[in-house]
């Protein structure tokens, strides 16, 4: 899908326009947005602690932020196996349950769901109608609701048979669930509450900026306060739904501008070069901890 979607994109642009729009980009708004980015790489792993700390465990800066940054580069290549990796890192160089500190990242996650619903509710003040139809393109209730119920039907059959089995996998699954449980509870048992919300806000601040700061490396590109949020809602949404936007986050980025009047060669192009920063910095980082955190932890 990727290979087609990049295809596409670049029927809207071609390749040697593409060249021309990275050869007179400013780079400077570029490393600006790569600034904020790298700001909410480091709060996050910062922001770690408070939900590890009624857990019993103090990890090192260090190796939270490195574990952080290798989860962001794993995640370009196998979706969601980034929180797989980060927890087993930590359970390797810090000791820390893997159950628990994957749970302790599922309720960061939840954490980050309720800010990204928080930012789509302030844009649909500003553009309730192309948000609507963002959320209600393709939209079919009766597979939905269909698909649901079978979900939630299979659920609960798995649930009552871990639940009276007494195997020697349904104890592991149990032993698991209960440490992930701890770890998601974690959020209602921490000291530092403001200081865990202040760096929730920060992050989502820095990948707003990131992506606000990114806008003037185009010359002539000049987006309102509301493209501005649609375009990190659309991004946003391709990330999830491919390995970190592959294709999909120049196209997605090019039809929220085109909503505010910028052609889409000039969207295309802006979404192919935040994305191209983006994931250079992912790659350099992540490449980096990969590397370091093994010998920061030579002696254990």
């Amino acid at each position: 899908m990727g290979g087609f979607l990049v295809w596409y994109s670049l029927t809207i642009v071609s390749p040697e326009e593409l060249a021309e729009y990275f050869k007179n980009a400013n780079y400077w708004w570029i490393a600006l947005g790569l600034f904020f980015g790298v700001l909410s790489h480091l709060s996050r792993a910062y922001r770690w602690k408070y939900l590890l700390e009624p857990l019993g465990y103090k990890p090192k800066f260090t190796n939270s932020a490195l574990a952080v940054l290798i989860a962001y580069l794993v995640n370009l290549f196998l979706p969601r196996a980034g929180e797989v990796s980060r927890a087993a890192l930590m359970a390797n160089y810090e000791k820390i349950p893997f159950e628990k500190g994957f749970g302790t990242i599922v309720a960061e996650r939840i954490a980050d769901l309720i800010m990204m619903l928080i930012i789509i509710s302030i844009t649909l003040f500003i553009q309730f109608d192309f948000i609507w139809e963002l959320l209600t393109k393709d939209f079919n209730p009766v597979k939905t609701i269909s698909s649901l119920l079978f979900a939630i039907l299979g659920l609960t059959a798995i649930i009552l048979f871990i639940k009276k089995s007494k195997t020697k996998f349904a104890l592991k699954v149990k032993s698991f669930v209960l440490g992930l449980k701890e770890g998601v509870t974690s959020i209602f048992k921490m000291k530092h509450k403001w200081s865990f919300i202040f760096h929730t806000v920060f992050i989502w601040a820095m990948y707003v900026a990131m992506f606000w700061a990114t806008i003037p490396a185009v010359d002539g590109l000049e987006v309102p306060i509301g493209g501005i949020l649609i375009g990190f809602i659309a991004g946003g949404f391709s990330i999830a739904a491919t390995n970190g936007g592959f294709g999909l986050y120049p196209v997605a980025v090019a039809s929220a501008l085109a909503l505010f009047g910028i052609d889409k060669v000039t969207g295309n192009a802006f979404g192919w070069i935040m994305w191209t920063a983006q994931t250079a910095m992912i790659i350099i980082f992540g490449g980096l901890s990969f590397l370091l955190l093994p010998i920061y932890n030579k002696n254990k």
